[in-house]
This record gives structure tokens, sequence and C-alpha cells, in this order.
């Protein structure tokens, strides 16, 4: 039997450290507001709360969809992770942005709007994304993968406010 600790390793939350850390880190830096409390607290976040979520959802996923054929499998794995990351996931991770940006004030139903429109418009890049990692890399590298799409995601929607404003 599978358990959530199995997932939740060293190596899954050193990972989640970084990778959330310097993603957040990137998109602060493009937006010119940077704040030392919000890089801290992506690596608490990323290293301790998605370190053991993410790569336990993933594996359960990998369980689940074991027994489907190749295609039917692909797109399984693939839904289900796009799914995951749903507009209540991202409010979830705004909500900690806020809450680190010294912004809690900010923290409104309006972000599940925000959010909702996010998960919306990254549709076609999500799903690729989801594909790649749920059905290119092995297990052991999909939470690496996807911190590190999460990362580059993040960094597009600093950039896309600044080139869109």
């Amino acid at each position: 039997m599978h358990t959530v600790l199995q997932t939740y390793t060293r190596t899954n939350i050193l990972r989640g450290m970084t990778v959330y850390a310097v993603g957040d880190t990137v998109a602060m830096i493009i937006l010119g507001k940077f704040v030392v409390w919000r890089v801290l607290g992506m690596i608490v976040v990323g290293g301790v709360l998605y370190a053991l979520e993410i790569p336990a959802y993933f594996a359960w996923i990998a369980r689940t969809t074991a027994a489907l054929t190749r295609w039917r499998g692909a797109l399984a794995r693939t839904v289900l992770a796009w799914a995951y990351f749903n507009p209540l996931w991202i409010a979830r991770h705004l909500v900690f942005v806020k809450i680190f940006s010294g912004a809690s004030s900010d923290i409104s139903w309006a972000l599940l709007t925000t959010a909702s429109y996010s998960f919306l418009g990254s549709i076609p890049i999500s799903l690729v994304g989801n594909f790649i990692i749920q059905n290119r890399l092995p297990e052991r590298h999909r939470f690496l993968g996807s911190a590190i799409f999460s990362g580059l995601t993040a960094v597009y929607y600093a950039l896309s406010a600044v080139w869109f404003a």
C-alpha cells in the first residue's frame, strides 16, 4: 500500500523548496515587486505543502491509471493532473502569495475569479505541459517537472501582466 509519506522525501522537499521559490522570485523580479518574506514563504509552502501533496497525488494517478491502455492511460493521466491544478488550487496559491507579500488585506473572493480566468486561459499550455509531465517523465521526476512547469507559468503570468497591462 502506498502512503503519502512514501513520496514525502528529502529530495522532493528540497526540490519543492527550491523550484517554487525560484520561479516565484523570478516573477517578483520581473514585476519589480521583490519581497523577501514571500521568498521565504514560498520556500516553506514548496517544501512542506506542495512537496507533500503533489507527489502523493501523482503517485495516485500512476496507480489509478496503471491498467488503462496506452492512449486512454495517457489521456486519463493528463486530465487528472490538469484538473488537480484547478481554480481552487490556484486561488489557494494566490492566498499564500498575498499573505507572504504582506497584502493579506487583498484576500477576497475575487482571487477565485482571477484563479478561474487563469485556469481557463492556460488550458492549452497546461494540457500540453501535464501530458509531458505525466506521460514522458518517470514517476520519480514528475514533481520536479511539475514544479518547473509551475515556475515557468509564474514567470509567464508576470510577463503577461507587464506586456498586456
